[in-house]
């Protein structure tokens, strides 16, 4: 697995950082993690990795609620945050937290997995990302998909899919059709991106076909969600595939 150090200094040198939504759409927990609510039940969480170099670096993800029951799509940096989030969601928001989608297997999407299992929490995977959890001797996601998952969460349809490689060979979307909200995980780049940022181990060949095909999947977005940075809407695609193209010419 990289090392943390190593993943946070490639995120801050494209200038990565969450900006200030409005107010009243925060809802603050501490000063590493916060929600932002972009619809009547859904928030991003945003956690901040404290590193001595860079000061704190975010990383997104989501909770989804309904009926009193919460996903979450991908955790917090590690199982001292996902255990705070997630304690602060059934505590305040007064819904509980049944399960948990990760987006790939850096430790961005799965470094509070352990906490989840711990308490019971179902995680949901690409079978790539269980096939390279149990390689690394990582917590292991419990069901796992190829191609696609679609359920039903209390009458709110859940779409994963996978598409491609792009930032790596086992990054996956989730799709919330209802609502139009596509949460694009580190396959998709912020509009303040100039780069692609750590490209180690990302499929360069495949990322712009990638990010492509869930433009021709999805033609309706309203909301998208990297993995890092600004959420914003379809142009986020179309920027991806920019720098993909730019990176390729660098090379």
């Amino acid at each position: 697995m990289i090392k943390k150090a190593i993943l946070v200094a490639f995120i801050v040198l494209i200038g990565l950082y969450q900006s200030k939504a409005q107010p009243d759409n925060i809802i603050r927990i501490d000063d590493d993690i916060q929600l932002i609510q972009v619809n009547d039940s859904i928030f991003i969480h945003t956690s901040w990795y404290q590193t001595h170099k860079f000061g704190k670096v975010p990383a997104n993800g989501l909770i989804i609620v309904r009926n009193g029951q919460a996903i979450m799509v991908d955790t917090p940096w590690d199982n001292e945050m996902t255990k705070q989030l997630t304690e602060f969601i059934e505590d305040s928001l007064k819904v509980k937290l049944v399960k948990f989608i990760a987006g790939h297997y850096h430790e961005d999407c799965i470094g509070g997995l352990e906490y989840l299992q711990n308490i019971g929490v179902e995680s949901i995977a690409n079978s790539m990302t269980v096939a390279k959890c149990k390689e690394d001797k990582l917590p292991v996601p419990s069901i796992s998909f190829t191609d696609s998952l679609i359920f039903d969460f209390n009458g709110l349809q859940i779409e994963c899919r996978y598409f491609g490689g792009g930032h790596t060979f086992d990054n996956i979307t989730v799709w919330i059709p209802e609502k139009r909200i596509l949460f694009g995980g580190c396959l998709i780049k912020s509009s303040n991106s100039d780069n692609l940022g750590y490209i180690g181990e990302a499929v360069l060949d495949d990322w712009d076909s990638t990010v492509r095909k869930v433009m021709k999947k999805y033609g309706n977005i309203e909301i998208i969600i990297p993995g890092h940075g600004n959420y914003g809407d379809s142009e986020l695609l179309e920027h991806t595939i920019e720098l993909v193209e730019k990176q390729r010419l660098a090379q």
